[in-house]
């Protein structure tokens, strides 16, 4: 792989850390800023709202810069936002600075995911993206929990201190490795937003909603289900949801690998093994070692299907991806909040604390659903247009026809053939690749008789 896509990484390692990590610290910003945990607990829902409105905006505004030149201007605007979150002196300065960052995750992802593919061949493209999103990943098993061990221990300003250092190497990589790409001067937002109205895109990015919001509605009331159900103690949780970040990047890194080989197939296998993981995980809940190895196996399961989804929209708004890959990161954490949402609906409504995972896997089966529904659809659309390929073979061969003079016979017997053809089989022998027995067809184009292999000489 490109020593570009470290770069990438480095930096989608610092955004993924950066939202994750005020997590954990939400205590102490709280007691030195004098509000409450309730209140301090909107630098998250603000931060997810800027990720959600503000990347598309931002890269609506510049669709014609070059997209390397977009990942720089990103990248200062993390920088920015984490100064401006570690020097505030109040709460207002701080969610300010924490909506900043986040209008810089979306676009950066969306950004990033285009290029990584741009960096590799088409055999890698899922794999490449994959990289991209390790650095997410890896922010849940190093970064939030270094993140949150720093603030605890020496304040938790020092943690924005240490994100705005981690920006800068970001910067100083992508400055430095990613290639000078040109303006894009045929960019045009009307043809970027057209792809939006292409089923496949659509039907992409509900996949994208539910399949992040399956997840995310089992893991947003995990640490009550581990504590209270299976009977972890809190202590417990740090080496627990380190597993569960482990299987994060191992299901990324195996999803992009299966993904780069067979993409459909892929995204149905990892959806299935969701839909079916957070179903036992309603069982497994109440038994440790169980519960602990179905936890693992949700990170894996949860996070095989980033590479092949990104992909998966990237390839069907060929022509103008940018705005559509940066959209699929908004419609991930539109699922992420739906799925949070219905999860706690299940709880206030009395089910008790594995309810949500019965809700993640309905949402996972509905995924799936629309997975083989995109799929059928696809497949239908390829039979149509090899249909009309070989219904232009037809046509080619009747004006052949009309103007066979006294060779008419045999071109006619040609089109006859070619008819055969269509169908499947001619002389009891299957078509394959566009070659018929006696090589009466070749290449798409009729090959005279007195050059066929069994012609007679």
């Amino acid at each position: 792989m490109p020593l570009a896509l470290l770069a990438l990484t480095l930096s989608s390692f610092g955004i993924g850390t950066t939202e994750f990590v005020v997590m954990g610290l939400l205590p102490n910003v709280a007691g030195d800023l004098s509000v409450s945990i309730t209140t301090a607990g909107f630098l998250i829902s603000g931060y997810a709202s800027g990720v959600v409105v503000g990347g598309p905006l931002l890269v609506a505004a510049g669709i014609r810069m070059p997209r390397k030149s977009m990942l720089l201007l990103l990248m200062v605007i993390f920088i920015f936002g984490n100064l401006l979150s570690a020097l505030a002196p109040g709460y207002a300065l701080l969610m300010l600075g924490r909506v900043t960052t986040a209008i810089c995750h979306g676009a950066f992802l969306g950004v990033a995911s285009v290029v990584a593919a741009d960096l590799v061949d088409d055999s890698r493209k899922a794999r490449a993206i994959a990289m991209v999103f390790t650095g997410g990943a890896a922010a849940n098993v190093v970064g939030a929990p270094l993140g949150t061990w720093v603030g605890q221990n020496f304040g938790w300003r020092v943690t924005f201190w240490m994100l705005v250092g981690i920006g800068l190497v970001g910067l100083a990589g992508i400055a430095r490795l990613i290639p000078v790409q040109r303006a894009r001067t045929d960019a045009r937002l009307g043809r970027e937003l057209a792809v939006f109205r292409r089923p496949q895109v659509g039907l992409a990015l509900g996949m994208t909603a539910l399949s992040l919001g399956a997840l995310f509605a089992a893991f947003s009331y995990v640490a009550p289900m581990l504590t209270e159900v299976t009977g972890y103690s809190g202590e417990a949780l740090t080496p627990l949801l380190a597993l569960f970040g482990a299987g994060l990047v191992v299901g990324n890194t195996l999803g992009g690998r299966f993904a780069d080989r067979a993409l459909m197939p892929t995204l149905a296998v990892a959806l299935a093994a969701l839909t079916v993981v957070l179903a036992v995980f309603t069982f497994t809940a109440a038994h440790r070692v169980p519960a602990a190895i179905t936890f693992a196996l949700l990170g894996v399961a949860g996070f095989a299907t980033v590479p092949g989804l990104m992909t998966r929209v990237i390839g069907k708004a060929e022509g103008a991806p940018t705005l559509a890959a940066v959209v699929t990161v908004s419609a991930s954490n539109v699922g992420i909040a739906l799925g949070a949402y219905l999860g706690g609906l299940t709880i206030d409504a009395g089910l008790g604390y594995t309810a949500p995972n019965r809700v993640g896997a309905i949402m996972a089966a509905a995924a799936l659903a629309l997975t083989l529904a995109s799929g059928a659809l696809e497949t239908r659309a390829d039979r149509a247009g090899a249909a009309d390929r070989r219904s232009g073979l037809v046509t080619e061969g009747s004006g052949l026809v009309a103007e066979g003079g006294e060779e008419g016979g045999d071109v006619e017997a040609l089109v006859r053939e070619v008819r055969d053809a269509k169908a499947g089989v001619v002389g009891n022998d299957t078509v394959e690749n566009d070659t018929v027995k006696g090589d009466t067809v070749k290449d798409g184009e009729p090959v005279p008789a007195s050059h066929r292999r069994d012609s007679p000489r």
